[in-house]
């Protein structure tokens, strides 16, 4: 996802959109749509806007955005979960879903014997959450790990 589209899409999916995320941005809602709105000249999200944004709204689009432009793989560190069988099980099922769904996206891109760019991007869509699930599952183990 485009960074702004990310930022525009964590603005209005907000409940209750800019005019109720806005006064606890401490900005008016106007302006808040302004910087949300890609079409418009002034006004133009701050990196601290986005950083408020996230804090305030629990959406994480913006920085999932940043990181995919940039070659990484986000995924939030697991503070509260305790290390265990049933949690290294627990993923590992989430790895199967997703591996399924990589396999479900490469075999309808390639069903009718042509790759189309919107096609490759579901897959890679794909990919990236079962990276992000790899990447839990190796945490959680290290959890497990012995000192």
């Amino acid at each position: 996802m485009n960074l702004l589209d990310a930022f525009f899409n964590t603005v209005h999916d907000y409940p209750g959109g800019a005019e109720s995320l806005a006064p606890r941005m401490g900005m008016s809602a106007a302006i808040l749509r302004n910087k949300a709105d890609q079409t418009k000249e002034h006004n133009k999200p701050l990196l601290v806007d986005a950083d408020k944004a996230m804090g305030l709204t629990g959406d994480y689009r913006i920085l999932d955005a940043l990181a995919r432009n940039h070659g990484f793989v986000l995924h939030r560190k697991e503070d509260g979960v305790i290390a265990s069988d049933m949690s290294v099980v627990e993923v590992v099922g989430m790895i199967w879903k997703a591996e399924g769904e990589v396999g479900a996206q490469v075999s309808q891109t390639l069903a009718d014997g042509k790759v189309e760019k919107s096609e490759v991007e579901k897959v890679k869509e794909a990919v990236y959450r079962l990276e992000q699930m790899l990447g839990t599952l190796t945490k959680r183990l290290e959890g497990m790990a012995e000192k």
